[in-house]
């Protein structure tokens, strides 16, 4: 700040000089000439900016002065003077100012002489110096070196599901967010080609805006795409598309470097050099009308909409590298934008990372040690702290208990019971003044709700006036003060700590505000939730902390924090929500049962359904009562997820939902992803002296583990479990080859379209062998001719509870089939149906087949060429 304040002591004499010569030369001219140079000056446009006619129709000499040097600063404004004065043809004014400035100020004062590579030097050390620091989200400012937390980055993540990864791709396919990640991020690929846009993608908090910053800053360091890059700009676009009026893309330029001589239309005449980082892009709204296509000329006054759209869809600067973020996973209204996105997905600290953030934020290595420890043994808020956002929070709560000699005993699940334990600390520490504190903090959500409604991140100060919440306690606490320059003067604007806090006070805010109220806003907590989620993207985070808040233990909280009791109604209202998402012949409302059916036909369609029913379930999570989940999930009489890479998060989500679904239920899990990228760890100087002698190999890490754990809980009543076109590894046939010996509800498993090794069909069949297992019905599709399906044969001598054996679309070699019809022989196998539909037999296997159905004629053998070949028995379904 310091050297700011003296940089700007040191131009406001030559600002002032250059003022004078302005005025001494306008000052000159008739009233007539005056007139013909205000009119030149309306159309004299420098790297495609020009100053509104508004300020310079009734503009005199000393307004005009005033208006070229604020407008263009003293030496631009100097040079368009000149210019314009010899358009004007009062050339001998023009000569006297070039010679008066010549002599007042020398030949090398102007700046807009610079060539495009001195101006690199210079707005790169602009830009080391402006983002050096970053506020904290109590607004205290630090190093972005010191606080800058390595996380996981995962390429390609919107890229099909792979084959099950082997150990060195596992490794590879996790990268800490390091300067070599960074710069992978635009490297070419095995065929030579480019990406021109890549996503960062999360959830929220995860950390996407500070990579992005620390991308800009590492630029600007020289670490990061040298001899490839020689400008980048960060453009924020919630803020942006909350920016009035029209710009051009020249403009936002202008606004990001360090004066207003930027040689911008050089800049732009090689865009393949230029990186704009676009963050939040997810803020974006859906396509509009033609008459708001997306901007193709840097220097046309558009829009932000038209501009950002126009950066997106590559139709605006085709060559220029943009970076983008925006949370997981990609809405449909962005999607459609993208021109051939290459994504990554930030999946936040790493176990080793946490511990780091822990020490760098306590930088007390006693107390930061205590702390990590109690969070390191609450297995779930741990699990949790791979969100930086939360592990901030938990570090703040952590500090102020430490700090006022609390035991640090404190547990939680879920992020609404974290940020409500931080919201718990702020009112704790308010102490006497706790009243007050109270009532601010409902003022507080009551703007963060209208926010959300609106989709607005970023309020005024009369915003906050209209609370009276300027200069309040909770205005330190949680909101930023951000200071943008103007045309005229400095605008001043105030936004939340970070978005998803925002999303988490408006939701506070439906439990604390009756409907009807004096003051309360309009539209209680069915008005949420009847808005229709699929379309309503930006209510997502809101109606999920909405169900968080709304368990009893989260419920009997806020009546203790805040004097109030929430109504019983409210929570009896969301669980008929829900209810109502599983009953059939519920459609968005507006819409007909015909064209209801031929959305769902659309394949963008199914993607958005998977997503929203991944929704629900986060929903239900958040609760984390087991008996509001049981009855919410009786109207769902199957879950379908599909094409689905899952996270952790996702995988405890749906574990949590499984273990507390009521009996009778199905899960589908279809062209789903169940294998966990490793983190690339860095091997020790010996071991890479070593070379491959000291490499250990490890399998992938199965994420299934938690749902087969889910599968084991005396609670789960799933009967039904589906995993198709999911391509198993043999981790994951280990973990549900254990869930089988034990998972008592479990009665149908199906297989479908999987390819499974000979170790996967190996482990899948000892558990199925197992004498508590309770699977009647089995269906495996196996693609391809599948070594060790023998270990399947094998088992049903074992079985006491199969029934039903589908192999259709199993090849079954003849040695196979004369093993199969001897264990089918056998008095200890208890199959009753045994369907070879869609299969291809040798003649020798159909008469092995007739054999046996002539020895067990109970037996039910489905193929089209026996003749045995039956309807299948009542409830009976074939393949997916």
């Amino acid at each position: 700040m310091e050297e700011t304040g003296a940089s700007c002591s040191s131009l406001e004499p030559h600002v002032a000089l250059a003022r004078e010569l302005l005025l001494a030369a306008l000052e000159d001219l008739s009233q007539e000439q005056l007139k013909r140079f205000r009119h030149k000056l309306r159309d004299a446009s420098t790297d495609g900016r020009s100053i509104p006619w508004g300020r310079l129709e009734h503009a005199d000499a000393v307004d005009l002065a005033e208006q070229l040097t604020h407008f263009y600063g003293p030496d631009l404004a100097l040079d368009v003077a000149r210019k314009t004065l010899k358009r004007a043809d009062v050339r001998d004014v023009a000569a006297r100012l070039k010679a008066q400035r010549l002599q007042r100020l020398g030949s090398s004062s102007s700046a807009a002489a610079l060539s495009v590579s001195e101006y690199k030097k210079k707005y790169r050390e602009h830009v080391l110096r402006q983002h050096a620091k970053v506020k904290e989200r109590n607004a205290r400012s630090v190093k972005i070196t010191k606080r800058f937390t390595k996380l996981l980055i995962v390429p390609g993540g919107a890229a099909p599901a792979q084959d099950a990864l082997g150990p060195e791709e596992a490794l590879e396919r996790a990268r800490r967010s390091d300067t070599h990640t960074f710069n992978r991020l635009f490297r070419h690929d095995e065929e030579g080609q480019r990406p021109l846009t890549v996503v960062l993608q999360g959830p929220a908090g995860i950390g996407k805006t500070m990579a992005a910053k620390k991308i800009l800053y590492d630029w600007a360091a020289g670490k990061l795409y040298q001899g490839q890059v020689d400008f980048a700009f960060f453009m924020a676009c919630r803020e942006l598309l909350e920016r009035p009026g029209e710009h051009s893309l020249a403009d936002l330029i202008l606004d990001q470097c360090p004066d207003r001589h930027a040689p911008v239309r050089r800049m732009l005449a090689q865009p393949q050099r230029l990186l704009f980082i676009l963050d939040g892009a997810d803020e974006m709204p859906a396509p509009g009308p033609p008459g708001a296509a997306p901007c193709t000329d840097p220097f046309e006054a558009a829009g932000s909409v038209r501009v950002l759209g126009g950066l997106l869809s590559k139709e605006l600067l085709p060559s220029a590298l943009v970076l983008v973020t925006t949370r997981t996973a990609l809405p449909e209204r962005l999607q459609g934008r993208l021109c051939s996105p290459q994504c990554a997905d930030v999946c936040g600290f790493s176990n080793k990372d946490k511990k780091k953030y822990f020490y760098k934020f306590f930088q007390d290595e006693a107390r930061a040690q205590r702390a990590y420890r109690f969070v390191k043994e609450n297995e779930t808020l741990f699990a949790l702290c791979f969100v930086p956002f939360v592990c901030w929070i938990v570090c703040t709560v952590l500090r102020q208990q430490l700090n006022l000699g609390q035991d640090l005993s404190r547990t939680t699940k879920t992020t609404t019971s974290v940020y409500l334990l931080f919201i718990a600390s702020v009112l704790d520490s308010a102490g006497a003044e706790g009243a007050q504190a109270q009532a601010e903090l409902r003022k507080l959500c009551r703007l963060a709700r209208e926010g959300v409604l609106r989709r607005q991140a970023r309020f005024t100060p009369e915003d906050l006036e209209r609370l009276e919440l300027r200069h309040s306690t909770v205005q330190a606490l949680f909101l930023n003060k951000k200071e943008l320059p103007g045309v005229l003067e400095t605008v001043v604007t105030y936004q939340f700590i970070d978005q998803s806090f925002q999303e988490f006070l408006a939701a506070l805010s439906y439990l604390l505000e009756d409907n009807g109220a004096p003051g309360a806003p309009a539209g209680g907590v069915e008005t949420l939730l009847r808005a229709d989620a699929r379309r309503c993207g930006h209510l997502v985070l809101t109606t999920r902390f909405l169900f968080g808040l709304l368990s009893t233990e989260r419920m009997r909280d806020i009546q203790r924090y805040f004097n109030c009791v929430v109504p019983e109604r409210v929570k009896q209202d969301a669980l008929r929500w829900v209810q109502e998402q599983g009953c059939p012949g519920v459609t968005p409302e507006g819409m007909g049962e015909t064209e209801a059916l031929e959305e769902a036909e659309d394949q963008e369609e199914e993607e958005e359904e998977t997503s929203f029913r991944l929704e629900l379930l986060y929903c239900l999570y958040e609760t984390q009562e087991d008996a509001f989940v049981r009855q919410a999930l009786l109207s769902l009489s199957e879950l379908v997820l599909e094409q689905v890479h899952f996270s952790r998060m996702d995988l405890e989500v749906l574990s949590y939902c499984v273990r507390c679904c009521p009996a009778g239920q199905a899960l589908r899990l279809i062209g789903c992803r169940l294998v966990a990228a490793q983190e690339k760890k860095k091997k020790s100087l010996i071991k890479r002296l070593q070379g491959s002698r000291a490499t250990t190999k490890h399998l992938p890490v199965s994420l299934l583990r938690p749902l087969c754990e889910a599968l084991t809980d005396e609670l789960c009543g799933l009967h039904s479990l589906t995993l198709a076109h999911c391509k198993l590894p043999d981790m994951v046939c280990q973990d549900l080859s254990e869930a089988l010996r034990a998972a008592t509800s479990l009665t149908e498993l199906n297989l479908l379209q999987n390819r499974l090794s000979e170790a996967g069909l190996r482990m899948l069949s000892e558990g199925l062998a197992w004498p508590q297992c309770p699977v009647q019905t089995l269906r495996l599709h196996l693609l391809g001719l599948q070594r060790g399906i023998e270990y399947l044969v094998g088992m049903l001598r074992h079985s006491f509870a199969l029934t039903t054996l589908d192999l259709s679309g199993c090849q079954l070699p003849v040695p196979t089939v004369t093993y199969l019809c001897a264990i089918l022989k056998h008095s200890g196998c208890k199959l009753q149906t045994l369907s070879l539909a869609s299969m291809e037999l040798s003649e020798k296997s159909l008469q092995e087949f007739r054999a046996l159905k002539t020895e067990k004629p109970d037996l039910v053998i489905i193929h089209p060429a026996l003749d045995s070949h039956l309807e299948p028995p009542a409830g009976y379904i074939s393949a997916l």
